[in-house]
């Protein structure tokens, strides 16, 4: 069992940390945290420069071609670097169903201006309900001659105000089931109708309620097809849920690091803090559920690079992450002291990280049922 990266994937990891280290420092991260628009446009064309964005896409729609599992690779350097930008809203949530349901029109109007970021989306998904399943889909849309109108409000929608366009996961019938009725939208941002409140949150990122109030959307918006749209949320789903999941990975290998370091610098008692057992194991608890964090998402993103069922290892992990990272950042601020809780310092920005993503995509309770229901309870 050979879990090594291919010499190109490693290439990709080190081009992507050696570019994230020298444009992507904390002092960016902690500017961008009260900037504005929340992201640094120099360090998105730089990334845009190199690929990124169109790494998964077809070669023909301005990509690499290349797989989810080395899209996870690269997403884990992001976290590890805690880069602010819309990377996942518009490649991830976005990009890749797009990709899988898009008319050929539609991919080449959004995928190459995606790839080169020219343009950036963001996905509404959930509303007040805070549910993941179709249920808690009641933005209205109804047909109004070539147009839908679309009213309801969205909570929780990452760089909206950034945004060119917006995914729209409306209810355009009442079905017999919960999954029937519900159609996406490609809605452009500066449709009128559309209001924009920014939330308040612990990850201090930009996440919005956007509210629509009558908004018109032309049919050739629709993505995929009407009353049949929710087989394309369950496909993004687990991609976006691995998607956080490297992410997560990343910070968790960060703090890691830098708790290790400064274990070894740190002097008390005539020694460094590090030769101590109780710091070693802390330690020990920290590297276990980093590697364990790392083979768990590593594994699902490989199964469904290869197109094979994922769903057990997608929920196992988001399940098993989300819990992981917060323990790390725990463990590490117990060992940095009461000077990792300063603002000055990065382990508070990686806490509050920690703390954000685990709800992401649903919590670890969330992932805990689906698997139970996975292994038939």
């Amino acid at each position: 069992m050979d879990f090594a990266l291919s010499e190109e994937q490693e290439m990709l990891r080190n081009s992507a940390r050696d570019f994230l280290t020298k444009e992507c420092p904390k002092t960016l991260v902690r500017q961008m945290e009260t900037d504005e628009k929340g992201y640094s446009p120099g360090l998105w064309k730089g990334m845009a420069d190199l690929g990124w964005m169109g790494l998964v896409f077809p070669e023909e729609y301005g990509g690499s071609g290349m797989t989810f599992l080395d899209l996870s690779i690269l997403i884990e350097e992001l976290g590890r670097a805690l880069a602010p930008s819309p990377f996942l809203p518009s490649v991830v949530y976005c990009g890749l169903p797009i990709m899988a349901a898009g008319t050929e029109e539609q991919k080449k109007q959004f995928l190459p201006k995606i790839a080169k970021g020219e343009m950036i989306m963001t996905l509404a998904l959930t509303e007040p309900s805070a549910t993941w399943d179709a249920g808690g889909i009641t933005v209205k849309a109804n047909a109004e001659g070539d147009d839908f109108v679309i009213s309801g409000t969205k909570l929780f929608v990452p760089d909206a105000h950034i945004a060119s366009y917006l995914l729209v996961v409306a209810r355009t019938k009442e079905g017999k089931h919960k999954e029937d009725g519900i159609t996406l939208f490609l809605v452009d941002a500066r449709s009128p109708g559309i209001k924009l409140n920014l939330l308040k949150t612990m990850g201090s990122d930009k996440q919005f309620e956007v509210i629509f109030n009558k908004v018109k959307v032309p049919r050739k918006n629709i993505l995929g097809k009407v009353d049949h749209g929710w087989p394309i949320i369950q496909d993004l789903m687990p991609k976006a849920t691995l998607a956080q999941c490297a992410f997560m990975v990343g910070g968790a290998q960060q703090v890691l690091e830098m708790t290790v370091n400064y274990a070894k610098e740190r002097v008390q008692f005539g020694r460094p803090i590090g030769s101590f057992q109780a710091i070693q194991h802390k330690c020990a608890n920290m590297a276990t559920d980093v590697d364990g964090s790392r083979f768990i998402t590593y594994q699902a993103a490989w199964k469904l690079s290869e197109g094979m069922n994922c769903a057990l290892e997608v929920s196992m992990a988001k399940a098993w992450v989300s819990e992981a990272y917060r323990r790390t950042c725990a463990e590490g601020h117990q060992i940095h002291g009461g000077i990792g809780f300063i603002k000055d310092h990065d382990m508070q920005l990686y806490y509050r990280k920690a703390k954000a993503s685990e709800l992401a995509f649903g919590d670890a309770d969330y992932h805990r049922e689906l698997v139970a229901q996975q292994i038939g309870l």
